[in-house]
């Protein structure tokens, strides 16, 4: 890594660090990340993923009474920021909170109401990356806003359009659900062989599990499936 780059990451900490959490600092986070060659754009990225990691739960504890609207903006520069770095599993976390937040504040703020396109959008970006059992319920929020929504006169276009996104819904979630099965049994099988192998090694161990404030138990839960099924297939090569 080059003094320069190393002196331009080190600006950005600062601009975290005293909270300049704003859209100057996600075009200078953006002008940092433009790539001289491979080896320094990856060695710049992880540098910047481990400290973002580290200090949005700070951040995020700072926030926690502020006014929703505050909260969201908060959320929202950070899941920014984590998709400029390239860190898709913090970036999709923090969407899961950011509309549970919303969903559970647009009972007194109307303006704060999620969307069925939303839930959707995040269901489909869940089930791109692998995250398949987070996508099935983004799928059932969407068909659970469709249905409280559902209003629509028979006769007009506007209830024949939620007809065909609930089919579209419907098929989306069966393959999600599919999909989780399917790495499950695979997740299972994984953990089985890696628990012999520890057996055979250094006897019985245990791993004590914590909890993260940044996303929902659900959404690590995928995410450690997920973890569990890129190492069955490495170790499949």
């Amino acid at each position: 890594m080059s003094n320069t780059v190393a002196q331009q990451i080190s600006l950005f900490r600062s601009y975290i660090l005293n909270r300049r959490l704003d859209a100057a600092t996600l075009r200078f986070l953006d002008s940092i990340l433009v790539s001289k060659d491979v080896k320094s754009s990856i060695e710049v990225r992880s540098s910047l993923r481990e400290f973002m990691r580290s200090e949005s739960l700070s951040v995020l504890r700072e926030i926690a009474e502020k006014a929703v609207d505050q909260k969201l903006l908060v959320v929202e520069f950070l899941i920014r920021a984590f998709a400029l770095i390239g860190d898709v599993e913090s970036c999709l976390a923090l969407k899961y909170e950011g509309l549970l937040l919303r969903e559970l504040k647009s009972t007194s703020y109307q303006w704060l109401q999620v969307s069925y396109m939303e839930w959707l959008n995040f269901a489909e970006q869940s089930l791109d990356n692998g995250f398949h059992s987070i996508a099935g319920k983004g799928c059932e929020k969407a068909l659970l806003c469709l249905q409280r929504n559902s209003m629509a006169d028979p006769k007009t276009s506007e209830f024949f359009e939620n007809l065909q996104a609930i089919e579209k819904i419907k098929r989306l979630k069966d393959c999600a659900i599919k999909s989780a099965a399917s790495n499950s049994v695979q997740a299972q099988t994984t953990e089985y062989l890696k628990s012999k192998r520890m057996d055979g090694k250094n006897g019985p161990c245990s791993v004590s599990k914590g909890t993260q404030p940044i996303a929902s138990t659900l959404f690590r839960n995928g995410i450690k499936k997920r973890n569990l099924r890129k190492l069955h297939e490495v170790q499949s090569m």
